[in-house]
């Protein structure tokens, strides 16, 4: 019944008063999370964490939108159940700036106007990011490849990939006190 009611406190339960609680880090800060257990990576990160800058967008796995690096590698968060994530390394979004600097890639979208509405940016860009971890000089095939499961509605892509260069080239300038994207 403890449980239950500290669960209860903390929002985590679900219809039944099932609760599961969790370790994990995200962008780098260890977190304990009591939430319902039947939500996924990508609610638990919007309502239980208040990480909003990963978007819901079909939530069948088609788009991108809500794309999160898991342990490095970029998985889509709407598939992948909060129970699952126990001891796991997620970085979002938000996790991406290098302080009050904008990273190279975000940096790089910005420069190139590869940002529009917006909505896909963040899974667009940690995408990237994966991508560019796994190999820094990547091809424009290859980061075609690497974003194909990312669908964007705005930019025709041709920014998207020009970005992706510039950062896996010289890399881009840095933007102070910009904030971050998302």
């Amino acid at each position: 019944m403890k449980a239950r009611t500290e669960a209860r406190r903390h929002g985590g339960t679900d219809a039944e008063g099932r609760s599961a609680r969790i370790r994990l880090t995200v962008n780098g800060e260890e977190r304990d999370v009591v939430f319902a257990g039947y939500k996924s990576l990508l609610e638990l990160l919007r309502e239980d964490l208040a990480l909003t800058g990963t978007k819901h967008g079909c939530e069948l796995g088609e788009c991108g939108a809500c794309a999160v690096l898991l342990d490095g590698r970029p998985v889509l968060s709407c598939l992948v159940l909060g129970v699952e994530c126990d001891g796991a390394d997620v970085t979002t979004v938000e996790g991406l700036a290098e302080g009050p600097e904008l990273s190279a890639l975000q940096a790089a979208f910005a420069d190139k106007g590869a940002a529009q509405c917006g909505y896909c940016t963040p899974g667009i860009l940690v995408t990237a990011k994966a991508l560019l971890d796994r190999n820094p000089h990547p091809s424009r095939a290859e980061i075609a490849e690497a974003l194909s499961g990312n669908l964007c509605r705005c930019t025709g892509y041709l920014q998207i990939f020009e970005a992706v260069e510039e950062a896996a080239g010289t890399g881009a300038r840095r933007h102070r006190g910009t904030g971050r994207a998302g």
